[in-house]
This record gives structure tokens, sequence and C-alpha cells, in this order.
């Protein structure tokens, strides 16, 4: 047993408040591609295209936008959770967790058993729609029907302002909510996780320096560096799935002994 792996189920057997963050590396075993990897959705598209500001003002950066979206959407929808998303949900369980933040848009953590509540999306669902005018929330599922049956660009049936997936796009705010919860989440927590993430995005890349500054251990399991390495207690180099696999199996034996 990788003596790393014994460690960390220890700090998290003996923890009271765990966090954890994730990031894309989490979701590439689900076969979701990281957007900013070669072969990702910004080498097919420029991301400058789907500035906040264009989607607001031009009906034909909309249009692309729902083009790009669409097939994002093919790829995010049929998705299953990886055994480091499992294992996730399984802390859940175990009572050994405080919140999950995430960078992704997909759901998994939702769909591996995470209670709603626990996991804080600071950069939105692409499983809703959410109108730009009224906020009304439409399922995702709706409004592909009506892209599927030829509309180019869906509006709301309320107000009749554009409706965009319930992301968060360049150019456009963060929620202010998620985003206060998770720095506070950060701030309260003693063993802080970053799992699958480049932390190279704000402000999620700036939450570890949060628990830092507060006196959380921090722990990065990631298959490559972070520029926040230094700051780290543990790091765990490889494939989360796996890595977060073993962590579950040995909390469980920890909390049995």
């Amino acid at each position: 047993m990788d003596p790393s792996i014994s460690q960390l189920a220890e700090w998290i057997n003996h923890s009271n408040r765990t966090v954890i963050l994730t990031g894309a590396g989490l979701s590439t075993e689900s076969g979701i591609p990281d957007f900013r990897s070669p072969g990702g959705i910004w080498d097919r598209y420029n991301p400058e295209d789907f500035d906040y500001r264009n989607f607001m003002t031009r009906e034909s950066a909309r249009e692309k936008y729902w083009q790009m979206a669409t097939e994002m959407y093919r790829t995010l929808k049929p998705a299953q959770p990886n055994p480091a998303h499992l294992a996730i949900a399984e802390l859940e369980r175990l009572g050994k967790l405080d919140a999950v933040i995430t960078q992704n848009i997909d759901g998994l953590h939702l769909k591996a058993g995470n209670s709603k509540e626990m996991v804080i999306e600071i950069h939105g669902s692409a499983l809703s729609v959410t109108c730009q005018g009224c906020g009304q929330v439409y399922d995702r599922d709706e409004i592909q029907r009506r892209l599927q049956e030829g509309l180019k660009v869906p509006y709301c049936d309320a107000c009749g302002k554009p409706l965009k997936p319930s992301t968060i796009s360049f150019g456009q705010a963060m929620p202010e909510r998620e985003t206060r919860e998770a720095f506070r989440r950060a701030s309260l927590a003693d063993l802080f996780m970053v799992i699958g993430s480049s932390l190279v995005v704000h402000p999620a890349a700036a939450l570890p320096g949060e628990a830092k500054r507060h006196k959380a251990r921090l722990v990065i399991i990631n298959r490559d560096p972070t520029p926040i390495d230094q700051l780290a207690d543990l790091i765990l180099r490889g494939q989360a799935g796996s890595i977060m696999a073993a962590v579950i199996e040995e909390v469980k034996k920890g909390q049995s002994a």
C-alpha cells in the first residue's frame, strides 16, 4: 500500500471538515474531454466567440453558442460517474465530507450520489438552461428537443429573452452565492483536497490558498504539477479514480478498526 494513500485516509478519518475541490481532470476518466487539452472543445472553437457580451447582443453569436453547446451536451448527457466520483459520494455517506466545490458543469457528483446541498457548482451546470432576462430555469432536455426540431436559438416562454445553459461563460459574472459559499467552506476546512484541477482558473484556483491561510492541510491529487504544489502537505500523482478508490477503502478500514 502506498503510504500516501494510508496517510490521506488517516487525515480524512481525523478530519472534522473535509472540503474537496474538483476540476476537469476528474471527469476526463468519465469520457468528458478537458476543454483546454488537445482535442478539447477549444481546439474546434474560438473561446472569444462565446464571450457573454456577444451572446447577449448578437443573434449570430447566440446561434454559434448553441451549436457548440449542443455538441458538448451530446458528450455530457450519457457520461457516468467514475470511481473518483463514487468515492467522493461515499465520503458523504460515511459522514466525512463537508462540501464538494466543483469547477465541472457535468452534474456527475449528483449522479454519483452526492446530495445537492453538498455540491457547490461554481461554474454552473450544463444540465439546465436559464433565461438571461427573468431567470426562469428550464430542463436542458426540453430545450434540446426544441433545437432538434429545427430551432436555432431558444427564447424564454415567459419574457422572450435569450436562453442559455446554466453555465458561466467568458465575460459573465461568477455566481455570487456559490462563490461566497465556496470561500466560506474553504476557510472553515481542516482538510482541503484538490482532485483533478490544474488550478489555473480563478477564482477556484484561490480556494486552496484560502484553506491554507486558515491552517487546513492541503492535499493535491492530479496527473500533472500545479502552480501551488509547494503549498501542499501531500501530493498524489496519477489517475484520480484509482487513487480515490484506494483511499476510500483505507478510510473504511480505519473506521472499522
